[in-house]
Formats: structure tokens, sequence, C-alpha cells
């Protein structure tokens, strides 16, 4: 856990430049010793369906031996040539992403080692890659983070505030109330507004402790210099800030505190900006007059093409040079003390046992309000679920209406009715199938990104995306039935009818829970698309249509109940054929005289609609609980 003196400390209403901040602000001193990590190329493909026989250790050595401090009050740049290992390093400090490496090493905040999840609560991180809602706009956007990531105790009016103030900080008044969008089918906000928009969510709850990967990636050199401008002014107000930079301006570069300068995974400098000049004259690579001394020291610990033996003893040459000098001494016994435990501190008990408690700063009724809403707001604006959505049931109804169009009780009709029963069936499965794997899967990233950022839990996200979808989840087989029913020529009245479109809907949303389960359960959305039918088309087998239900091999028995295509084609045949009195027959051929003998025929005759729809109710629950489970399981951090 951190330290008792990291407990929250209510925040006053405005400093002098508007930002809320703290009465008596937190400070953090984070340090990290002897970190190294090691990647198995063969982790990945051990790991799958198909495990290999282990062979040798072909781990690659990425991080060796790194060692660094950051305090507050300090704004630490963390530079160096691609595949250098910047951000390994920032994914080690913030416990992201290390699912197939192999971490050793000691990490310290302020003297006691660190927990993930109380590091979260009190950290900011600001990725790479822009993860938004797309259909939500840049406010609402704001307003989602200020909801769920701001102190319990502050009122809506000073949330509002807060994002007013940021929203006007990072210059996205002009888009405010502008869709993010979707690029390449839905047009939003700039590349450069949605990396503010990013910065912009995590400079909301004014974190004592932030890390950034590369945030001026796709900014031009003024809202670059602007966005680091912001971080500076929040590294003067007591915050401990860590990021990671990719070719700064000269002007950008000067308004760090400190640099670490990395290279082939080893520490090549740790210092004050000046000091790293100062270093690199000292063992005879001085800076050019007139240089971006970033662009300098970059090029300076690269490995050039057709250089390689050359450049790596070059860079083992400084990373030894700076171990061992004043800089890199000074910095081990700074690491050394904060590794120390501290005495402990009084607090208000009371913020010690919320951060112990939970990670999130909003309660659970809080959370799922709020992720509630922008679910149905997502769903609502998004086209794809709505227009084309209905389009293609109305579509499709209207094709099976008039391709089965007006069947009669007979003997052929017998075939044509049960065959357009159970393409009922088979429509509702796939087109809700891969509908919900196509979108599930595509918003699994925001879904991890946001809770390993203490926004909200595995569950709430799981009850409000159901809950969200689940009107339309009703309304499209029901609508998909009102077309059909009528036009095919289903036997019955009302009754009937609202019979079968209950059975379709059941149908449909247990189609919706296996989308749930294969989109939890696959490593990402080619996956997902790739296992769906292999794992759909045995349960459709064992539906009753393809294979008798009599004649199923006893050895294969326990699959049928797992089918849905089983439960419901038999209820929608009792449906059908129970009260069936009188078929027309041709003496000519074997005839069904009623509607139980179809159902003999297909061993159903002890069907109960009772018992399927309670099947369907049951196979929907197990399936989302076996979503909801392997969602948790994406959600574990390696300790």
């Amino acid at each position: 856990m951190l330290p008792k003196h990291l407990s929250s400390t209510k925040l006053s209403a405005s400093d002098s430049s508007g930002a809320v901040v703290g009465a008596a602000e937190d400070q953090i001193t984070y340090s990290w010793n002897n970190v190294n990590v090691y990647s198995n190329p063969d982790a990945a493909a051990s790991s799958g369906f198909f495990r290999r026989k282990k062979k040798e250790s072909t781990e690659k050595h990425i991080l060796k031996n790194v060692t660094g401090i950051c305090r507050p009050g300090e704004l630490l740049a963390i530079m160096g040539a691609s595949g250098a290992g910047k951000t390994t390093l920032l994914n080690v400090l913030t416990h992201r992403n290390n699912d197939k490496l192999r971490v050793t090493g000691d990490l310290y905040v302020n003297g006691r080692a660190v927990d993930p999840d109380a590091l979260t609560s009190r950290s900011a991180y600001v990725q790479q890659d822009d993860l938004f809602i797309g259909m939500l706009t840049v406010r609402e956007q704001l307003k989602f983070q200020a909801m769920l990531r701001m102190d319990r105790y502050l009122t809506f009016d000073q949330r509002m505030t807060r994002v007013d103030e940021v929203i006007s900080e990072l210059g996205l008044s002009k888009c405010a109330d502008t869709k993010i969008g979707v690029p390449g089918r839905i047009k939003g906000i700039s590349g450069g507004e949605m990396k503010r928009l990013a910065f912009a969510c995590e400079v909301l709850t004014n974190p004592p402790l932030m890390f950034c990967d590369e945030p001026t990636s796709g900014l031009d050199s003024f809202m670059a210099q602007n966005v680091v401008a912001v971080m500076k002014n929040m590294a003067e107000r007591g915050k401990t800030i860590i990021s990671t930079i990719h070719q700064p301006s000269s002007e950008v570069y000067a308004m760090f505190d400190r640099v670490l300068l990395m290279a082939e995974g080893r520490v090549a400098f740790l210092g004050e900006v000046d000091a790293a000049y100062q270093f690199f004259n000292r063992i005879g690579l001085p800076c050019p007059p007139n240089y971006n001394p970033a662009d300098f020291f970059i090029s300076t610990l690269a490995v050039q093409p057709g250089k390689e033996e050359a450049c790596r003893r070059a860079i083992t040459m400084i990373c030894d040079e700076f171990s061992k000098s004043d800089d890199g001494v000074s910095i081990s016994r700074a690491v050394k003390e904060n590794s120390k435990e501290m005495e402990q501190q009084r607090y208000d008990s009371l913020g010690d046992q919320e951060v112990r408690k939970s990670p999130y700063k909003a309660s659970w009724w809080t959370q799922f309000r709020n992720v509630l809403w922008r679910s149905w707001l997502e769903v609502i604006r998004e086209p794809m679920l709505i227009k084309v959505r209905f389009l293609q049931v109305m579509a499709i109804a209207l094709l099976i209406g008039l391709i089965y169009w007006g069947q009669q009780l007979t003997q052929e009709g017998i075939t044509n009715i049960n065959g357009a029963l159970f393409l009922l069936l088979t429509n509702m499965t796939f087109q809700n199938v891969f509908g919900v794997v196509s979108t599930f899967c595509a918003q699994l990233p925001i879904f991890l990104r946001e809770h390993f950022n203490g926004m909200y839990r595995a569950d709430v996200y799981f009850l409000s995306k159901m809950l969200a979808e689940t009107p339309f989840h009703i309304t499209y087989p029901f609508a998909f039935v009102a077309i059909v029913y009528n036009m095919v020529g289903f036997t019955g009245d009302y009754v009937n009818f609202f019979i079968c479109a209950g059975i379709v809907v059941l149908v449909a949303n247990c189609a919706i829970s296996f989308g749930y389960m294969i989109s939890c359960m696959a490593k990402n959305l080619s996956v997902a698309l790739a296992i769906s039918a292999p794992f759909i088309i045995p349960l459709m087998l064992f539906g009753g249509f393809f294979l008798n239900s009599g004649s199923t091999p006893s050895y294969l028995t326990w699959m049928k109940y797992l089918s849905w295509f089983s439960y419901g084609n038999e209820a929608l045949l009792v449906n059908q054929w129970k009260e069936v009195e009188n078929i027309a027959c041709n003496k000519n051929q074997t005839c069904f005289p009623n509607g139980l003998a179809v159902l003999s025929f297909l061993h159903y005759e002890n069907g109960s609609i009772i018992y399927d729809v309670f099947c369907l109710l049951i196979l929907s629950v197990a399936y989302r609980t076996v979503a909801f489970f392997a969602l948790l399981a994406k959600t574990y951090r390696k300790q």
C-alpha cells in the first residue's frame, strides 16, 4: 500500500491559476532500483490452445539494471532512440502491459514498496494511443472522467467548473461540443485535438503522480510546447511527473527539470538537464553549439545501421562511465534512501481506509450511473446499431416472408414451415453473435485502459453494457417475428404469435450472451471472429433440424444441452404444431394427420415450452456469467 501520508487531502476551491488543487498537496517520491525486464518470444505461442514443448529459453533482456528516481516538483523526461526501452520502463513503473514479460527489481513510493491498486488511485497515465468512445463529444468525455475520477466530496458544479478550466487550458474550446469521432468512419476532432483531449482527461484530476507516454506525438510545435508547459506548471505545484518523449524541440527540452537518457535498455544518464552537457563533455562527446541537445543525445545513443558493433561499444562505454560518475553514485544513494521504511506519519484515518478499501474514487452506484449513461449515448448515436441493424432486420424478414409466403397446412407445408422456424433461429444467432463480437471486442481496449486507471469496476462495465443494449436486443427480434409471422402463415392466434416472438427474443439473447463470452475469451477481434463460427456450427447441428433429436449419438448428447438451437427449435415447433388437429393429406403419400404426429416424428411429442424457456434463460445467464469471469481474468494485473 501507499504510505499513509499519501491519503487524499481535500481540495480547496481553486488556486490563483484556476486549477483545483490540494490545500495540503500530496508529495510523492518514486524510485526504481535494479529493474530488469525479460521478454520471451515463445510465451505467446505456448499460451494458446496448442502448447509447444518447452525448449531452451529464448528470453530477450530488454531493461538491464535500470535505477532512477523522480521527486516532487520534478518533470523528468525519459529519452532515447527507438528500442531503447523507454515505454517498457514506463509500463513497469505503472504496472501495465507486463503479462508477457518477466520483471525483477524494486519500486518504491516514499520509502514503501509500490502497491499497484493504491498507485493507480493516486496517479494518472497518458498513454500513446488515443482510445475514446467516438460517439461522445469532448465535453461529455471530460464530464464522464470528472464524475468517476475526481474525489467523492466534490459537488457536481465543482467538477463541471474543473472541466471548463481544462478545456480552456488545453485549447479545446472550439471543439468542446464536437463528437470525438471514429477514424475512417465518423468525422470528428483532429488528431492534435484528440491528443490534447487524452492529456486533458489525465490533467483533470490534478494527480500527485503523473506518467506520460510521448504526450506530444502528433502535435505541432506550438501545441507540444503548450502541453509540456501544462506539465511543467503541475510539477512546479509539487507534482511528480515522469514522461517519455520523442525528439523534443530545443525549447521543449529546456522546459524539463531532469532527463533520463536510455540506450539498449541501460541508463546512459540521469540528472539535471544542464548536467547532461557537462557529463558528455567529460567523456569526450561535447554537444555542438547551436545544436538541439535532444537530437544530439538521441543520435549519440542510437545504434546506426552498418555500425552496430561500434555503436554498441560506445553505448556500453557511456553507460559504464555514468554508473561510476558522481551523478550515478548520487542517484544510487538517493534510491537507497527512498527504499528505507519511513517513519509512520499522522493522517486522516478515514482517508487511509478509503485508499485501502478500493482504488476507485467513485462509489459503485456513481460508477454504474455514469457508465450506463455513456453506454446509452453510445448505443443511440451509433448508426451501425440503429439504422443499419434495423434495415438489416427489415430486409431479411421481408426476404424470408416472400420466400415462404402463405404456407398451407399440407404435407409439403410441414417441411417449409419447420424450415422457416429454424431459419428464425439461425438468422437471430449469426446476426447477433457477429454483431456483438464486432462491437464488444473493439471496445475492450478502452475498458481495460479505464479500468486500470481506477475509473470503474469490471462488473459495472459489464452490467451497464448489457442494460444499455437490452432494449434493442428485445425490439429487433420482436420486429423480425412481427414481419415474418403472418407472411409465412404460421398457425395460431395472437397468443401463439407472442409465444413465438418471446422464444425468438430469448434465442437472440442467448446468442448475444454467447457473443459476449467469445468476445471476452478471445485475445482480439480477429481471433473472436475466427472462432465464432466453428463454435456455433456444432450447436446448430444439434438443434433438431439437421439431425433428428432422437438420433443424437449418446456420446454427444451433452452438446445438445448447451445449444439454444435445440431448446428454441423444440419450443417453436411445439407452439406451432401442438394445437393443429388436421393436416391435409394426399392419399398417394405417407401423411402426418395432425400436429402431434409431426412432433412425434421429430421426437418432440413430450416437449414443454415452459421447460425450454427456462433452459434458454439458464443458458443466457450461464454464458454471460462465463463472459464476466473471462472479462475479469483480463483485468488481472501481474504483481
